[in-house]
Formats: C-alpha cells, sequence, structure tokens
C-alpha cells in the first residue's frame, strides 16, 4: 500500500533520476553531482568507486561532445522509511561524426534521504549500478543547420552548458514563479510535510497533463490540447508556435493533413512545485511518417505550470530539439504486421477513446 510518505519520496526520488540525466547530457557538473548523496559509490563496469570520480569523468567528457539525451523510464521504487531501491530503464542517445547510437539498459539505484544543511530532506542516489541490455548503431542522418531567416517555424535547438536554451528557459520561468516576489530566481525546498506532499499530488496532475498533450497529438484531438493549457498561455513547437488555442487548432490540423502516423513518447520528467506554480523539463521522442519518410526526433519540452481554481494548467511550453534521425519509410501494414488489425488513428475512431468510456 502506497502512503502519503511514499509519494513524497518518490517525488523527491524520481527528480534525483531526472537530474542524473539532465546533467550528463548538458554536461553540467554540478546538477548531476546534485543527483547523488556525498560518499555515494557506483558501478558501470568500466568505472568502479566514487561516484564523484564518475561525475567528473562524465562531465568532462560532454563538454565537447555531440548530442547524447538519456531517457530515464519504467521507474519501479520501493521505499523503506528512509532509504529506497528503485530500477530504471534507460535509453541513451549517443552521436558520433557518422554514427548514431541507441543504447538500451538499466539503473539499479539505492537512495536515501537526508537532511541538508539547511534543514531540508533531500533524496539522492549512495549507490548506481548500470547494465547493458542491448544497442542499435546506424550511420548518422543527423541535420543542422542555423534557425531561418524567417522565425515563424523555428524551434531552439540543445546545447552543452550555459549554451543549452533551455537552461535560460528555465531559469526565466524559476524568476517569474518565484514565491511572494522574492529576489531569488531558485526555485526553493518545500518547508513542511503539508507543502512536500502537495507538491507530490501536483507532480502526479501535470504527469496526466504531459500525457494529455501526447495524446491530443498523436490522435489529432484539438479539444483535449486546448483543455491543458490556461487562455495567456504561450507554445513554441517549431510546426506552430502561438497561443495555445492556436497551438491546438493547427497542430492537429497539420498532422491529419500532413502524416501517416506520430508517435510521442515522454520520460525522464523533473518537475519542481512550489505553490501554486512549476517548472519542468521532460524528454520527448516522435516519430512521424510524412510523405514517404519517417523521422525520429529526439528533444525536451521546457515548460511552466500554474494552478488555477485548483486545476494545474500549462502556461508555457517550448520544445527544444536535440537531434534527428530520418530515413526512407518501411513501415508496412501487411505481411508480419497484418494479423495486428487493431491499429491507431487519428480522431475519436482510435480505440483509446471506447477504452476511456468504457
Amino acid at each position: 500500500m502506497v502512503t502519503p510518505d511514499d509519494l513524497i519520496a518518490r517525488h523527491g526520488i524520481l527528480n534525483a533520476l531526472a537530474n542524473h540525466s539532465r546533467g550528463v547530457d548538458r554536461a553540467d557538473g554540478n546538477l548531476l553531482g546534485s543527483a547523488y548523496h556525498p560518499g555515494a559509490t557506483v558501478d558501470y563496469g568500466f568505472f568502479a568507486g566514487p561516484a564523484a570520480t564518475l561525475v567528473d569523468i562524465l562531465a568532462g567528457a560532454q563538454k565537447t561532445a555531440l548530442p547524447t539525451l538519456h531517457r530515464t523510464s519504467n521507474c519501479w521504487i520501493r521505499v523503506d522509511g528512509r532509504r529506497a531501491i528503485s530500477e530504471s530503464s534507460v535509453i541513451a542517445y549517443v552521436e558520433e561524426a557518422d554514427l548514431q547510437r541507441w543504447v538500451f539498459g538499466r539503473y539499479l539505484d539505492r537512495h536515501e534521504c537526508r537532511t541538508n544543511e539547511a534543514g531540508e530532506d533531500e533524496w539522492r542516489l549512495v549507490h548506481r549500478t548500470y547494465v547493458l541490455d542491448g544497442n542499435v548503431n546506424r550511420p548518422s542522418t543527423a541535420a543542422r543547420s542555423d534557425p531561418p531567416v524567417g522565425l515563424a517555424h523555428f524551434v531552439p535547438a540543445g546545447g552543452k552548458g550555459a549554451a543549452d536554451p533551455g537552461r535560460a528557459l528555465l531559469a526565466f520561468h524559476a524568476a517569474c514563479a518565484r514565491p511572494n516576489g522574492s529576489r531569488n530566481t531558485a526555485m526553493s525546498a518545500p518547508e513542511t510535510r503539508e507543502a512536500a506532499l502537495d507538491a507530490a499530488l501536483a507532480r502526479a496532475e501535470i504527469h496526466d497533463l504531459c500525457m494529455a498533450y501526447a495524446r491530443g497529438v498523436d490522435r489529432a484531438d484539438a479539444d483535449l490540447l486546448a483543455s491543458i493549457f490556461t487562455d495567456d498561455s504561450t507554445v513554441i513547437s517549431g510546426v506552430v508556435n502561438g497561443s495555445g488555442k492556436d497551438f491546438a487548432r493547427d497542430i492537429t490540423a497539420f498532422v491529419r493533413d500532413n502524416l501517416e502516423m506520430c508517435f510521442h513518447s515522454v520520460a525522464n520528467e523533473w518537475i519542481e512545485v512550489r505553490g501554486d506554480e512549476a517548472v519542468g523539463e521532460h524528454y520527448a521522442l516522435a516519430q512521424m511518417v510524412q510523405a514517404g519518410t519517417e523521422i525520429l526526433t529526439g528533444g525536451r519540452y521546457i515548460d511552466r505550470y500554474v494552478r488555477r481554481d485548483g486545476k494545474w494548467l500549462i502556461l508555457s511550453r517550448t520544445f527544444v530539439a536535440d537531434w534527428t534521425h530520418s530515413h526512407p519509410s518501411t513501415m508496412e501494414r501487411d505481411g508480419f504486421y497484418e494479423a495486428l488489425s487493431i491499429r491507431g488513428c487519428f480522431g475519436h475512431e482510435d480505440p483509446i477513446y471506447a477504452h476511456w468510456a468504457a
């Protein structure tokens, strides 16, 4: 049985797991190190020892590396008081000059909750074992270009360290969301158990917003998409940049008119909640088939959320593109796949709507 304390613990653990991936991918040693308690250890096979040493190795190697994206998902967490263990699946995208790699593995982690110098409880890792399960290695089709002169369809491209636009966006959102007009741009930790529980519950509601976004785009459901944004919201997606209302209308029209299929997967959810304001960063994979070409895009949603009349909504969402992979489409509907007769589609004919209605 999951207790309120378990829910609070899971919120802290999931953020620590997300910060590990975010720190590696942004070559940010401070962010990566914040996932571990002092004295933590790791075993990655190529290195076993202090986590602090691994932080230096990874952060240093990443500074000049091409994009990576570590998607932590399928998190299974068991809490025992102020200790916990977890198992997570991870897909790591690693790019080289002429190669794109997908590495499939698992994190086997131990966590502890410790009180820091400010008197705040913090869940962090005390040991990590990395398990390799498989990999895919393909010739690179990654393409990058400067933003076009006309910015109507511009979407920011990911980078390392301070050059990453997501870092600036999160700092801006946190400054806008600072409580009681404070000059401090950081989002401070909840001061009470009640505030911590409220943040954990808010996380669950914000998670549902992200799931609704994915379904709304993939099923071309304009009403669902419009329902998750505030009236004064903004969205930068590349395909459509504008208000949440405009995005809901125009992106669903684009999906219906231009794509054969669309599939979004969201993972590595990092969410900081302070009262009625929150910020978040979520890793996304989007698979599309357009005009005979299959396109797989990896990137991040940088978000600001607000709670209005007791309901959490998205106030701002920006997609930051980290990499793309494109090939002539190999999608088939007969042969090997013919017996899989229940198919996804755009609109309310998709099986998901009957599923929820039942």
